[in-house]
């Protein structure tokens, strides 16, 4: 029995910034399963690539990550554009690669699936719910919003959310992504409105002002950290959700975990490529983003 089972596609990502331009391997599963690695987790994942890119995979079981590799023909192919609003990007897809549904699955047991789609067709609603029989449905909604359009990736509401979402438990979005699945701007009426849909934790990212995760009809607000540099904000949302879901595996509450998480994607966003830290760096960032706002709340400083 695994505790957290991530599957996705491992990606060539072209990172396009306005101090740099880069070339490496990316997707949910590959910033999810590096920024995991680091801490006491008995964690699997499945993945598909075409064989051309199978060193990546031979590179994250060096590290010591265990993985399920399928074929595919091909490898997924993104090209993320950042402004200086790194909260915001453009994006580009050359290549698709095949998708995952329930006959093409490992026997894996684990007590968390989280789902890293990043195409609309990757993962079936089948596979969702023969998951949910097993454990736990985490899903990363985004790739479900997305189509392909001259290359160029365009969101619209998802066509299969009310079959699937009674089959999730815990939900991750950005504010965007919210109000294209629901229909509303504001944060909490969104958050509400997946609950609605059956959704059991709604986790609601939004950027650099941290997060809002509504469960049990309570809203529970986690701040950003502030980070030490903005670098790179690829792969911020898959290593808050690393932090949340390991922090949560060991018994943290919804607040621990949030903040665990936010702790997380602030070190992430510091630097290029995926998280590099460690259980002390992250709790160095607590230590001083907790300390930072009980001088504000104390002293106005």
């Amino acid at each position: 029995m695994y505790d957290i089972c991530t599957i996705g596609h491992i990606t060539l990502d072209k990172v396009v910034t306005t101090k740099s331009v880069k070339h490496m391997p990316g997707g949910t599963s590959f910033y999810f399963s590096k920024a995991i690695q680091q801490f006491d987790i008995n964690y699997v994942l499945i993945t598909a690539l075409a064989q051309s890119e199978m060193n990546v995979v031979t590179g994250l079981r060096t590290d010591g990550i265990e993985i399920h590799s399928l074929p595919s023909e091909h490898s997924v192919y993104f090209e993320n554009i950042y402004s200086e609003n790194q909260d915001y990007r453009e994006q580009n897809v050359l290549q698709k690669a095949a998708p995952f549904d329930v006959s093409v699955m490992p026997a894996i047991d684990a007590k968390i699936y989280h789902l890293g789609p990043l195409l609309s067709d990757d993962i079936s609603v089948d596979l969702i719910k023969s998951l949910a029989s097993k454990g736990l449905v985490s899903l990363d909604i985004q790739g479900f919003l997305r189509y392909v359009e001259n290359k160029k990736v365009f969101y619209t509401d998802w066509a299969d959310k009310k079959e699937a979402l009674p089959y999730v438990s815990i939900l991750k979005a950005n504010e965007h992504e919210m109000e294209v699945v629901t229909g509303r701007k504001d944060v909490q009426e969104g958050a509400r409105a997946l609950a609605d849909m059956g959704v059991q934790e709604v986790i609601i990212t939004l950027g650099s002002k941290g997060s809002l995760i509504f469960k049990d009809g309570l809203f529970h607000e986690i701040p950003a950290f502030k980070p030490t540099a903005i670098i790179d904000a690829t792969g911020c949302g898959d290593t808050y959700m690393a932090g949340y879901l390991s922090k949560k595996i060991n018994g943290g509450d919804i607040e621990e975990s949030g903040e665990y998480g936010a702790a997380m994607a602030t070190l992430k966003i510091g630097s290029s490529g995926p998280f590099s830290g460690d259980a002390s760096s992250v709790e160095q960032v607590l230590t001083n983003g907790i300390a930072e706002r009980f001088n504000v709340l104390q002293f106005g400083l």
